[in-house]
């Protein structure tokens, strides 16, 4: 964005103020032509009106361009995400230049692809801001709480995968028979683990996970977010070269886990950020609204005073609105 029309357009709010029994107005010179035609002139302050009532939206984004652009600049990360964005919009409407021009017009109200690149680059921008905003605000108790609970140092682990043998299309009877053959087939390699046999080598022989299965089932070292949730339950509690004695039952099947080793918890200071990140990403994947109430109380902590009610009016309508919005779509 053109930083120049963004101060221009902000600062224009603030062009003399006056007092009537209405509340306050920001007013241009009623003097001031902004376009004529034979016979009429509509004048800077017939247009100003007309925007403000119609277009907050676009004041919005410029007040945080104001707020955003300059602490949040470009990047590597920004270019690939938005241009990510709009690939995935094109590969929607294919070739067709009509489709994709009607198509971003309808759903983010641009009319070129400049138009919806600078409008995904301040949602990337807002995106930056508010998780900033929620990890500046979390507690050292809730940093500590989730470190205490939910950190923990790299596990190495071998696994010998089982998968019930079934079609996409069976039926619940038919996928059931499966899902009970499989586990009964694990529970016979535990039986051989227990008469001593080698895991590495039943793993060679039984595991359906082809990729792991020639290396003894060796999956390497990993963490909590590398793996399925039952699994990783399950090789928390085993001590070292220590393996499951029940099937694990995971999305991909039936595992049998030996654990082979495990690191050393990291400290708190090494993790501190990546657990603010999470904490940050769990608030607002359960609070629909908290994006942007966030945005909104940025705002006000930046000092946004208003120099027109109607604008404030506008302002804190569309505010609703997109609360309303957000708190909705997760109740249907």
């Amino acid at each position: 964005m053109n930083k120049k029309v963004g101060i221009g357009l902000c600062s224009l709010l603030a062009i003399t103020t006056i007092t009537t029994g209405c509340g306050k107005e920001a007013k241009l010179d009623d003097n001031t032509t902004a376009v004529s035609l034979k016979g009429a002139k509509i004048t800077a302050t017939d247009y100003y009106n007309e925007i403000k009532t119609s277009n907050i939206s676009k004041l919005v984004d410029i007040i945080d361009h104001q707020l955003f652009d300059e602490k949040y600049p470009s990047n590597d990360e920004e270019d690939k995400s938005v241009k990510e964005q709009i690939n995935q919009i094109k590969e929607t409407y294919g070739s067709n230049e009509t489709m994709y021009l009607s198509a971003i017009q309808q759903y983010f109200g641009v009319s070129s692809e400049d138009e919806l690149e600078e409008m995904l680059r301040l949602e990337y921008k807002r995106n930056e801001a508010v998780e900033d905003y929620i990890k500046d605000a979390l507690s050292d108790k809730e940093i500590e709480n989730y470190y205490n609970e939910n950190i923990i140092g790299d596990i190495k682990a071998s696994h010998i995968l089982i998968k019930p043998d079934v079609d996409s299309d069976a039926t619940d009877e038919e996928k059931q028979k499966a899902e009970n053959k499989a586990k009964k087939e694990a529970e016979k390699i535990i039986k051989k683990l227990k008469d001593g046999e080698d895991f590495a080598k039943l793993a060679k022989e039984y595991s359906d996970d082809t990729s792991t299965a020639k290396d003894g089932g060796n999956l390497g070292y990993f963490n909590t977010d590398d793996m399925d949730e039952n699994f990783m339950d399950a090789v928390k509690k085993l001590n070292n070269n220590e393996y499951t004695k029940e099937p694990v039952k995971t999305q991909y099947g039936y595992h049998i886990i030996l654990k082979v080793d495990q690191k050393d918890k990291p400290k708190l200071k090494e993790v501190k950020d990546d657990i603010k990140t999470t904490l940050a990403n769990a608030k607002l994947n359960g609070n629909s609204t908290l994006h942007y109430q966030t945005l909104i109380d940025i705002r006000e902590k930046n000092n946004i005073k208003w120099q027109d009610d109607k604008l404030e009016k506008q302002y804190n309508e569309l505010m609703d609105q997109l609360l309303e919005s957000a708190s909705s779509s997760t109740t249907n």
